[in-house]
């Protein structure tokens, strides 16, 4: 792996951060650290993981607004469309499960519509862009 500023900003420093912020809450959060903080963590973790590991294969074709530089289809990408939208959610899980107040699941009633619009308006522009191309590696992709 190329260590250069843009892979210090795209991968380095969110999963510094973010090993922060699960250990921070981890041991922060009053209550007693039973099994569903420990499971918490363990979703946090793995999605954070997968967080990254999508921003990293994406390399500069990353944006926070749909373009269409490049079809990535290697990696993670070639089982799941949008990945740092799934492990995002599985992030999210993990934190409500640290902390303990799984009424906050309700944010999931906010987020997952969200993400699926952003994946419907980038499918549109990547679609436009790559025709067929797009299509099929829709057909042999999840979500």
């Amino acid at each position: 792996m190329k260590i250069d500023r843009e892979t210090i900003w795209r991968v380095w420093l969110p999963l510094i951060v973010g090993l922060w912020a699960f250990g921070f809450v981890f041991e922060s959060v009053p209550g007693r650290h039973g099994l569903a903080r420990w499971i918490g963590l363990l979703l946090g973790l793995i999605g954070l993981g997968g967080v990254i590991l999508a921003r990293y294969t994406l390399g500069r074709s990353f944006s926070l607004v749909p373009k269409a530089n490049q079809l990535v289809t290697c990696g993670i990408y070639s089982r799941i469309r949008n990945p740092i939208y799934v492990f995002g959610m599985i992030a999210v899980v993990g934190m409500v499960l640290m902390v303990g107040r799984p009424q906050l699941l309700v944010i999931l009633a906010v987020l997952v519509p969200m993400q699926i619009i952003r994946a419907r308006k980038e499918a549109r522009v990547l679609e436009d862009k790559f025709g067929e191309e797009y299509r099929e590696y829709r057909r042999r992709t999840w979500f």
